[in-house]
């Protein structure tokens, strides 16, 4: 043999012929994917991820979040113009919707996947399976027992009433009897780990198809709220709807009734409106309290708050009248209340003449210095008003609250105090000094709604359903098998195996034996 054939023959150094390096990696690559396919599946891995959510879903609590209050993540935007781009960065303002938070929770997805799986097969497969025989020596069980009568097979069987039974009948007529109990533990556990995975799926159900939003609504024909985009406070949309998809009705807000003790402290509350939709029409009237929702087609009404909207007339100095409601919400659980009656178009077109007025609305006001109200029922309303005149900045294209004044109007003197402070009592007139009038016409009650459709809180129901189901059958059940063999000459043994911890088998195991031997 030549050189050249030798060295043609020789495998590489270091190594194995080329033809079989291939083989080796695929089963590296193989084993690989099954071990970190088992870690990934285990228990253990299960409850990190879950801890992993829930430690993931802290910033969500604790930084604004777009989908919740957009005006929430401009305010932090300008209290920290230099951290904010960074958290957004990460998607700290879109926790729920970032792609670390997805990653988390699908891998704890597929870990109670491949968790509850196998075992659940485990499980139908034990439970088909009938007790296995009676072993040869039942003296080497935990509990051992020889029984002091002779022991009637059929009667042995019927004092295991309860228990799986299954009776064998030996060449040299032995009879054995095997039966088992206690499948319910690991059938509590199989519903306790689903039940998380039956949760999770309505989870993600309802944070992809699901929607939320809030609404002020102030009693009144014509201060109806319907349900778009346009009229709500706040709202927040899932990925996969947009605003075509909103349910079409409509609510007015026709009565509030309001029940406290003497000492402020609410009983109930309850809230009448008129239901509508394009498709029916009126659909007549609704009462709805607080955690009793309005059940709607597609959408649930849940009533959060309360409180009193001024009614208000103003007559400029040319004799144009303006009326207005204006919701206060309220500072205080007495139902004190502040806002602004704002009227643009008093005086003309002239910017500089536009009014507005400021105040506390008390429902109980009893004596000077008028600043809280005593009691959240009306027994003594006052409204407490400063008068502004000037140029209100409606037009300056800045967002601000409808429920203030613009503070850099004042700064800047664009817009004035003008006149002293006035308290009014329904139905007074306060005159100012350019012979403009207000007059204070009363109230209306305004209820704060929250509206909201979530496809999977019936899966996440069932869930929780699941849990409550599984977890005391996980904890309380105990799995044993008990044996009795009867020999053709009248003798009569006993055995019985804890197939888990069990600290009252042996009383059970004993209270059995006396059964059999009676």
């Amino acid at each position: 043999m030549t050189v050249s054939e030798l060295a043609v023959e020789q495998p590489p150094a270091g190594g194995q012929p080329p033809g079989r390096r291939t083989p080796g990696i695929l089963s590296a690559a193989w084993a690989a994917a099954r071990n970190g396919w088992r870690q990934l599946t285990s228990m253990r891995t299960a409850l990190v991820l879950l801890f992993l959510l829930a430690v993931a879903a802290i910033p969500g609590s604790i930084l604004p979040q777009r989908s919740v209050k957009v005006e929430d993540v401009q305010r932090y935007y300008a209290a920290n113009p230099g951290l904010a781009p960074i958290v957004d960065r990460l998607w700290g303002f879109d926790v729920y919707a970032s792609p670390w938070f997805a990653a988390i929770y699908l891998l704890l997805f597929t870990s109670l996947i491949g968790c509850v799986t196998p075992r659940l097969a485990d499980h139908v497969r034990a439970m088909r399976t009938p007790p296995p025989d009676a072993p040869k020596n039942l003296h080497r069980l935990p509990q051992h027992a020889e029984l002091a009568t002779a022991v009637d097979a059929a009667a042995a069987k019927a004092a295991l009433r309860g228990w799986r039974t299954v009776r064998r009948e030996q060449a040299d007529g032995t009879v054995t009897l095997a039966a088992e109990k206690g499948f319910l533990k690991e059938t509590g556990n199989l519903l306790f780990h689903s039940s998380l995975l039956v949760i999770l799926i309505g989870v993600g159900l309802g944070s992809q198809w699901g929607w939320h939003a809030g609404r002020l609504i102030v009693a009144g024909p014509e201060q109806v709220f319907c349900n778009t985009v346009q009229q709500y406070d706040d709202f927040g949309l899932g990925p996969r709807i947009d605003a075509g998809d909103l349910p079409g009705f409509c609510l007015e807000l026709t009565d509030f009734r309001a029940e406290f003790h003497d000492n402020g402290m609410p009983i109930s509350f309850e809230a009448d409106v008129a239901v509508s939709d394009a498709a029916h029409g009126d659909l007549g009237r609704r009462s709805f309290q607080v955690n009793h929702p309005l059940r709607l087609d597609g959408a649930n009404v849940y009533l959060l708050g309360h409180g009193y909207a001024p009614v208000l007339r103003y007559t400029d100095a040319a004799g144009v009248t303006q009326e207005t409601v204006v919701p206060f919400p309220f500072t205080d659980p007495t139902l004190t209340s502040s806002g602004v009656a704002a009227f643009p178009d008093a005086n003309g077109s002239d910017k500089a003449k536009q009014m507005a007025f400021e105040g506390l609305y008390l429902p109980t006001a009893n004596q000077a210095p008028y600043i809280t109200s005593e009691h959240p029922e009306e027994r003594n309303p006052a409204l407490m008003l400063t008068a502004y005149r000037g140029d209100l900045g409606l037009d300056a294209g800045i967002p601000s609250s409808v429920y203030e004044l613009d503070q850099r109007q004042i700064e800047t003197g664009r817009l004035k105090r003008y006149g002293e402070a006035k308290l009014l009592r329904p139905g007074e007139t306060w005159t100012l000094e350019d012979g403009s009038r207000l007059q204070f016409l009363g109230t209306r009650q305004w209820i704060t709604v929250s509206i909201r459709h979530d496809p999977g809180e019936p899966i996440v129901l069932t869930g929780a359903v699941l849990l409550l189901a599984g977890l005391p059958l996980s904890l309380y059940g105990r799995r044993r098998r008990v044996w009795l063999r009867l020999h053709p000459d009248g003798r009569a043994e006993a055995g019985g195996l804890p197939r888990t911890e069990y600290p009252g088998f042996e009383d059970e195991f004993r209270s059995l034996v006396e059964r059999w031997q009676r």
